[in-house]
């Protein structure tokens, strides 16, 4: 608490974080943009640098934050086919990367 009122920086980011904590785990993409704003006018630097990212894929990152889609399935299956082709790299044929590809469920 002493750092915080020691350093505006630190209370600003400090808020700023907080509320897009809020907006991920409640899902107000509508309320994206808005903080955006208010990072790129008052956050310090490094988090300037996350909301101009954030603006630069704003449509993507907006449904991201309001859809209730996911592609984190997907994202493990490629996420364990990279990793069975990386231990199996130089020492078995195609043929038994993919049998061991489609028979794992």
């Amino acid at each position: 608490m002493e750092v915080r009122l020691a350093c505006p920086d630190i209370t600003r980011a400090c808020n700023l974080a907080r509320t897009f904590a809020d907006l991920v785990r409640r899902r107000r993409g509508y309320l994206l943009l808005e903080w955006i704003r208010q990072a790129e006018q008052d956050a310090p630097k490094r988090m300037q640098g996350f909301s101009g990212f954030l603006r630069r894929d704003l449509d993507a990152v907006t449904a991201g934050l309001t859809l209730p889609w996911s592609s984190g399935v997907i994202e493990g299956h490629v996420n364990r086919v990279k990793t069975l082709k990386r231990a199996m790299y130089g020492r078995a044929s195609f043929e038994l990367l993919r049998t061991r590809i489609l028979t794992r469920a």
